[in-house]
């Protein structure tokens, strides 16, 4: 991929952080593992949930607020929502494309939204969001860092 505010993988570079990353959609790949499917030969229904970490994740490195630098700076985000709509199935094997974006609601809460896509034909395979609630280190809510919101606004 050419665009940095795309890449993912590892020896990609995190931009700074700033007013771009509230429009920055990041992409990252990732294959189904025999151990994601279920009897059927599908991925099981709760893998979705995992990949949406996975998203999440990395939309966080690659917009420069790892949550190795979240936990120093006790803050952490729980999830307070979460849902997913599954409109066609994963295989074994499958690459898949996981589409994040992040959305600031509150000072307090961050929106994900997700898509996960067949990389082979682009198939959607779920879409779903996650919603966040920033809490200090004894769980109770707090105010994202000012850098954070500012790249969200």
């Amino acid at each position: 991929m050419s665009d940095p505010l795309e890449a993912s993988g590892p020896g990609a570079q995190a931009p700074a952080l700033g007013p771009r990353a509230a429009e920055a959609v990041r992409r990252t790949r990732v294959r189904v593992r025999y151990a994601e499917t279920d009897r059927m030969g599908v991925v099981y229904y709760a893998n979705y949930l995992v990949w949406f970490e996975i998203g999440r994740t990395e939309w966080l490195r690659q917009t420069g607020w790892t949550y190795r630098e979240m936990e120093r700076d006790g803050i952490s985000l729980p999830a307070i929502e979460a849902h997913c709509e599954y409109r066609q199935p994963a295989r074994y094997d499958d690459e898949i494309e996981i589409t994040t974006r992040g959305t600031l609601v509150t000072p307090v809460r961050i929106r994900f939204d997700y898509e996960v896509a067949r990389g082979a034909d682009g198939t959607i395979a779920a879409v779903g969001h996650t919603v966040h609630a920033a809490v200090d280190t004894s769980g109770k809510p707090c105010r994202l860092p000012s850098r954070v919101r500012e790249m969200l606004a």
